[in-house]
Parts: structure tokens; C-alpha cells; sequence
């Protein structure tokens, strides 16, 4: 499936750039167990598919369409702690209309990375940074 390769291109990317950050941070995919330590800030990285579309009549096209989320974990009670910058370097990570190959799939990054609303857990603080993507394949 398509989207599984777009999952694995945008993964990759946000885990190279999270290891290779000055302070190195976790990167968390789809359906991984990971129990963080007290205080950690880490990452959250998954796909939110859309409906695969076909734009011809032939049925040789095939449209794939989702979000790519980033959940930026940080510890509660200190106010938007570091995860205003995490998003500011994610958003420059995924610039609008950049297109990325696997194999012979291209995704396009559709949307300016957008920052959700902070969430407030107890003892987290989640900002969800996102952004629309689109492949097309015959």
C-alpha cells in the first residue's frame, strides 16, 4: 500500500533529523511500545490516511491523500517548554510543495506545517504539529 510507503518516507525523515538534533530526542511510530522516563520530551509520528481516490476512467491512477502528524511531548507545568521551537524546526523540516521519492512514489507536502493547540495531560504537555501530503501514481 501506498500510504505505508509515505508513512515510512515522512518517519525516516523526522527520525534522522531527531537523532541527529544537538539534543538527540525519540521518535515514536505507529503501534510502538515506548514507556518515556519521568520529565522526557519526546515525539509521536503517524499518518492519518485519506480516501485512495482513482481520477481516471480507465482505472490506472490511483491518489493518495492523508496528514502527517507530529505529537511533540514535553513534560507538564512548564508552560509551552520546548516544544514551540521543536515545531518551529519541524515546520522547516517539511517545506510546502517538497516532494520526496521512494521507489517510484513522490509525495508532495500539500500544506504549511500547522501547530495544533496544546494539550495538557498529567504529567504532559502535547503539541500536535501537521500538515496535508499528496502522492498520485498510474
Amino acid at each position: 500500500m501506498s500510504h505505508n510507503i509515505i508513512a515510512s518516507i515522512f518517519e525516516a525523515r523526522v527520525i534522522a533529523w531527531a537523532k541527529a538534533s544537538p539534543t538527540p530526542l525519540k521518535v515514536v511510530v505507529e503501534n510502538e511500545a515506548y514507556e518515556p522516563a519521568d520529565g522526557v520530551t519526546y515525539l509521536r509520528a503517524f499518518t492519518l490516511p485519506g480516501d485512495t481516490a482513482s481520477n481516471t476512467l480507465g482505472g490506472d491512477h490511483r491518489l493518495y491523500t492523508g496528514v502527517f502528524q507530529v505529537s511533540i511531548v514535553t513534560p507538564a507545568g512548564m508552560y509551552r517548554g520546548a516544544a514551540g521551537s521543536i515545531a518551529d524546526q519541524i515546520a522547516a523540516l517539511f517545506p510546502l510543495y517538497e516532494r520526496n521519492t521512494k521507489g517510484a512514489l513522490t509525495v508532495v507536502t500539500m500544506t504549511p506545517v500547522d501547530q495544533g493547540p496544546g494539550i495538557t495531560g498529567d504529567s504532559t504537555f502535547t503539541v500536535p504539529v501537521s500538515f496535508t501530503y499528496r502522492a498520485d501514481t498510474n
